[in-house]
């Protein structure tokens, strides 16, 4: 019972990022903090991203964003047909309008009553 942690399902982000301070407990032990690599780069001004190209949050924006602007050849290559329509509208489609039900013919007189085949 101690082992099993059992966490809570936290709301993602308007991004859906992952719910931030809640990580599973792992099977290893915790790395020392005087080995990571932030404590070596505490103090230096852009943390090993560049200044240039800045570490931002999310840089091509969310989700799907850009698919017919920016990110155009990703959506071009790997999901063709993604954007646009196909066919014809039909307002106030009613499905089971257009159903014919079907009956095989091997079993026609099993659907007869007794009484109607002796007739």
């Amino acid at each position: 019972l101690a082992q099993a942690a059992i966490l809570a399902p936290a709301s993602t982000g308007s991004c859906g990022r992952e719910p931030e301070g809640q990580v599973e407990e792992q099977q290893q032990a915790a790395m020392t903090a005087r080995y990571k690599k932030s404590r070596h780069l505490r103090g230096q001004i852009s943390n090993g991203r560049g200044r240039i190209g800045k570490h931002r949050k999310h840089p091509g924006g969310c989700g799907n964003s850009g698919g017919q602007h920016h990110h155009r050849i990703n959506f071009d290559k790997y999901h063709p047909g993604y954007f646009g329509k196909v066919g014809m509208r039909n307002f106030h489609l009613i499905k089971h309008g257009k159903v014919i039900p079907s009956v095989n013919v091997d079993r026609l007189w099993s659907l007869v009553s007794e009484q109607t085949r002796q007739y």
